[in-house]
């Protein structure tokens, strides 16, 4: 597994499950997957399920595709300034306060589409941009060691791990 090939200075044990979805070590490659087989499955939902929400107070499809979208842009932010070795801790990030103030169910399924492909792509075009040194350089966020590398792998994982959620229990 991909976590155990990471130093535990490197990631929160939170995270690891996140990492522990991932398949692929490298990175890039990881993206570009994960990039198709989302597309391939946002696509595949029915325009009625995206407003659907299992239960009382669990979030909508629209919601989980926001929540996606938010935590991708929070961990690429990360990786791009602990590669440039920002001494800075950075600070965690609510997210259900970010969600609240989303506006994701007013939202179109087409534009919530849209808008993860330019984040991915922009995460892609980021990840390639580092060389193997700066994979591996850490810093602080959330109070805990993140490395640019771990916070590939968690894009991923966080991403898979979510679309599994969406096809037990909405789909």
């Amino acid at each position: 597994m991909i976590a155990d090939t990471l130093s535990s200075k490197e990631f929160n044990s939170y995270y690891k499950p996140y990492i522990n979805l991932v398949n692929e070590s490298d990175i890039v490659l990881s993206l570009q997957q994960s990039f198709d087989e989302t597309i391939t499955f946002l696509s595949s939902i029915p325009d009625d399920k995206w407003l659907y929400s299992y239960a009382k107070g669990k979030w909508t499809i629209k919601e989980i595709i926001q929540h996606i979208l938010d935590t991708e842009r929070v961990f690429a932010y990360r990786a791009m300034c602990f590669s440039r070795k920002e001494s800075i801790a950075l600070p965690g990030f609510d997210q259900d306060m970010y969600l609240e103030n989303s506006n994701a169910n007013t939202r179109t399924k087409d534009g919530l589409i849209e808008e993860y492909k330019a984040i991915r792509n922009a995460s892609i075009t980021l990840y390639k941009s580092f060389t193997k040194q700066m994979l591996l350089h850490v810093g602080i966020a959330s109070d805990n060691p993140l490395s640019v590398r771990a916070a590939g792998y968690i894009i991923v994982g966080h991403e898979k791990h979510h679309c599994n959620i969406i096809k037990a229990r909405y789909l």
